[in-house]
């Protein structure tokens, strides 16, 4: 099939870094737009077209749809802090909505076909069963999820009215680095469990935080659904291909593996892999956070050839390592 040049957004980031190596890896022409406020301009490879600037610059957006000739985009740019959304909602939804609303208009107007939107497990809320199917309530309890599910009504609205396809892929909890440490989570005070237990075990925390001993689940602590951040990426792929094989088709899927680890466990999966004890401090629950957060992942299986490759928690957290040791080291020279 025809390989369309592909616009990344946010595509200096963590997910979004992960999805420019796995087009390059497979043939796609890929350009990133990132205004470097959370990005890195070292995780984009050599060779790439990179734009420094904002997604709600539609002068830009349509310059770089016209110059590098754009028929997809992948949207990853925004904000993801949960906490932070419940403190500065405005934040969120300018960031997430009203920027998406712009580089979704600019999309419209520069002919593009096909739009792949990185969406969250957040627009559930707290799901009333598990695992969670694509068809349950969205029911968001924070402004994270909220401006996420606005830009997804957006999509489905716009794709009805203008000769646009979309995917909107719903992440549970996205984890680990490239196979090849290529890239990985660079973020500085990143909130995600697995990155902060690596950087327990190699000294640059002196504890991990245990939120909450008294869940419904086997060992009272949070239960959620691990996916290595190259197996998202590979979905991206698919789903781009996807796209572009049947243009009067739009999906919606969740990206999980379909099973869940607790705090615990991953904290232990970190203790076996780097052959140490992670000082773990028990605190209350944090506002908002479910017992267990479990992705149904029959419709991404049954739609697309997506076979997971390290669907294993021992190598996301041996690859989070190796690129935490990696980052260590680009501090240092």
């Amino acid at each position: 099939m025809t390989k369309l040049p592909v616009l990344v957004t946010g595509g200096a980031g963590y997910i979004g870094s992960h999805a420019v190596l796995a087009l390059k890896d497979a043939g796609w022409p890929v350009s990133v737009i990132d205004n470097l406020v959370t990005g890195f301009r070292f995780a984009v490879p050599e060779g790439v077209p990179f734009y420094e600037g904002d997604i709600a610059d539609s002068e830009l957006v349509a310059r770089i749809i016209a110059e590098q000739g754009i028929k997809a985009v992948m949207h990853f740019a925004g904000s993801v802090v949960v906490p932070e959304s419940v403190e500065n909602p405005l934040k969120y939804y300018h960031n997430n909505t009203a920027k998406s609303r712009a580089l979704i208009e600019a999309a419209v107007t520069g002919g593009v076909p096909h739009f792949i939107f990185s969406s969250t497990a957040a627009t559930y809320g707290i799901p009333e069963t598990s695992p969670v199917r694509e068809d349950c309530p969205q029911r968001p309890i924070n402004p994270y999820g909220m401006s996420k599910l606005m830009t997804e009504a957006m999509l489905g609205d716009v794709a009805k009215a203008h000769p646009l396809n979309y995917c909107a892929l719903r992440y549970f909890n996205v984890a680990g680095a490239d196979p090849q440490a290529r890239t990985g989570q660079s973020t500085a005070g990143a909130t995600h469990l697995i990155k902060v237990a690596v950087e327990a075990a190699l000294g640059k925390r002196e504890s991990v935080g245990v939120y909450g001993t008294d869940y419904a689940t086997p060992d009272g602590t949070g239960v959620r659904d691990y996916i290595h951040v190259s197996d998202l990426a590979a979905a991206h792929v698919l789903a781009l291909q996807a796209l572009v094989e049947q243009p009067d088709r739009s999906l919606t899927m969740n990206c999980g593996y379909g099973r869940g680890f607790s705090v615990l466990e991953v904290l232990d999966a970190v203790d076996r892999v780097t052959n140490q004890k992670i000082v773990r401090k028990l605190e209350g629950r944090r506002a908002g956070d479910p017992d267990a957060l479990i992705s149904d992942n029959a419709a991404i299986r049954a739609t697309l050839p997506w076979v997971p490759q390290y669907a294993d928690l021992d190598t996301i957290v041996s690859h989070a390592l190796a690129w935490e040791r990696k980052l260590g080291e680009m501090a240092q020279a």
